[in-house]
């Protein structure tokens, strides 16, 4: 691996996702950013008087698409970190313009070179295991219109895999969580 992930540090990541993803200074008016408990959690708030900013440590948006063809689901394996080499269901982060359901066409697109239509929303999940982020992770059930498989962009390779035989490398709990929920309900 080399270029821009050569300095990934999971470790470094989680420790500044705990402080508050390292925000020391107001982005209203510069001035120190303060910890003080605010409703029952610990928050970071602006220390000059008259300026009410708080930083609320919110999760970020993120979706996908579960696609089984034939008692087989569809995964991607990771070519970036974290958790390179380990699967996951095509998903990423939501732009900031975009529709929960434009993010996972438009994942999935970019990840496995195929074309797909959303046939339904399947659940939400909860994620703490990113380094980078804590996720509120959208996933839809997603039908193949078109395109032709091949991984791109964040996957090194794209592969079904059959329900009951699932790789032992899952990168995120919630995608775990997500296969688990999705067998349960719909069998193997």
């Amino acid at each position: 691996m080399s270029g821009k992930y050569d300095d990934f540090d999971e470790r470094r990541l989680f420790d500044l996702k705990r402080q508050h993803c390292g925000y020391r200074l107001c982005p209203r008016c510069g001035s120190e950013l303060r910890h003080r408990t605010i409703d029952g959690h610990e928050r970071l708030v602006c220390s000059a008087e008259g300026c009410d900013f708080v930083y609320y440590h919110n999760p970020v948006p993120a979706a996908g698409i579960i696609v089984v063809e034939e008692g087989e689901v569809l995964l991607v394996k990771r070519a970036h970190p974290p958790r390179i080499g380990w699967w996951c269901i095509p998903a990423g982060f939501m732009e900031w313009h975009e529709h929960p359901s434009d993010t996972a066409v438009r994942e999935l697109a970019e990840e496995t070179g195929l074309e797909i239509e959303i046939t339904s929303i399947f659940d939400v999940y909860s994620g703490e295991d990113d380094p980078r982020a804590n996720a509120i992770l959208v996933l839809y059930l997603g039908q193949i219109t078109g395109g032709s498989m091949q991984p791109d962009d964040d996957a090194s390779e794209v592969k079904f895999f059959a329900l009951d035989k699932l790789p032992d490398k899952i990168a995120f709990v919630a995608h775990v969580r997500a296969l688990e929920d999705y067998k349960r309900r719909f069998g193997s």
